[in-house]
């Protein structure tokens, strides 16, 4: 009796065996197979900073030949094709873009004869996207303005005119070097000029540097609210929120001295910073001030990975350019007295 049990056991152990064996080859091929899965099929996972937020830190370049509007006689085109990008791409380098592309300060002009002498290289110009203009959507243009924020855009324009000169209070802040125009919110691009952008996190903050002007933004994460609506300031009051892998920014309580493209003190900010691979982040805004624009509008723009480094484009309030301008006006004024006696 107990030679048949063990004849039956060893036979059981060996059916078991021969199982395994059979099994092995196909698992073994499932996971070679696995092993061979492409990197890029797999979804890209952004980093994260020690407390555990995404990680938008590095230095940041938006350079970009879209322009912020759509050109005309596009209609609801949204996107162009390979083949379009690749002949404006072209034209570009020659300094001939056209409407389809903003060269902004690498465009020639009389001042600055020899680009190259400040740094610009045509090879860089470069689309950062398909789109035909940084303002998503059919329109693709900034809404009409209404018709009460033109009369009143009118009316500042017509109490200072002819008093250009008459105090520093009189010149764009950018000349006071309060704030440079390209270190202004939203962060619009240029082309070849001030494109460099450091963003360094901390615990409950974020920092952004640009390089124009070194304009550094400090933005509390902490879930704080809004200063007091009482309390103006130049850049607004900005506070930011973590929606998933999106640094979100909500920025108030600005001054009327500092419109955008016609805006009031009303103005409300929202900007959303996303990465969205190793060497790539998307910044989007949204603009809305309902004493402007009938409906809010947004813009996308493409940020590229950089090495830097950040360059000093420095301004102060003790340079010569304001004190140079003033006196200029009051001596243009003395000799048009003069000539009048």
């Amino acid at each position: 009796m107990s030679h048949r049990l063990l004849t039956l056991t060893v036979a059981s152990i060996a059916v078991i065996l021969m199982a395994l064996i059979a099994q092995y080859p196909a698992t073994a091929q499932t996971q070679s197979s696995a092993a061979k899965v492409p990197a890029a099929a797999k979804a890209w996972t952004p980093p994260h900073t020690p407390d555990g937020k995404p990680d938008l830190q590095g230095i940041w370049s938006d350079n970009t030949l879209t322009p912020l509007q759509r050109p005309k006689g596009l209609g609801t085109k949204e996107f162009y094709t390979d083949q379009e990008i690749v002949e404006f791409s072209k034209k570009a380098r020659t300094g001939d873009v056209g409407e389809e592309g903003e060269l902004g300060a690498a465009r020639q002009q009389a001042v600055r004869y020899d680009l190259e002498l400040y740094g610009f290289d045509s090879g860089k110009l470069r689309y950062t996207s398909k789109r035909t203009s940084l303002i998503v959507g059919p329109e693709g243009t900034i809404p009409p303005m209404l018709p009460s924020a033109r009369e009143r855009n009118a009316e500042i324009a017509a109490k200072n005119k002819g008093h250009e000169f008459d105090s520093y209070l009189n010149r764009p802040l950018s000349e006071r070097c309060i704030i440079g125009n390209g270190g202004r919110i939203p962060m619009l691009p240029g082309a070849n000029e001030g494109n460099l952008l450091q963003i360094v996190q901390g615990t409950g903050y974020v920092t952004l540097l640009h390089e124009t002007d070194h304009s550094t933004r400090v933005i509390p994460t902490d879930g704080r609210p809004h200063v007091p609506q009482n309390i103006r300031l130049w850049q607004g009051d900005s506070v930011g929120h973590w929606e998933g892998d999106t640094l979100v920014v909500d920025t108030t309580n600005f001054t009327n001295r500092t419109n955008f493209r016609g805006s009031s003190e009303k103005l409300h900010l929202i900007e959303r910073f996303t990465r969205t691979a190793d060497n790539t982040l998307t910044y989007t805004f949204t603009v809305e001030d309902a004493t402007t624009w009938a409906k809010p509008w947004t813009a996308e723009i493409p940020w590229t990975k950089t090495k830097g480094p950040l360059y000093e484009s420095a301004c102060h309030e003790g340079n010569n350019m304001i004190v140079n301008i003033l006196r200029g006006a009051r001596v243009a004024e003395a000799e048009a007295a003069r000539k009048g006696k």
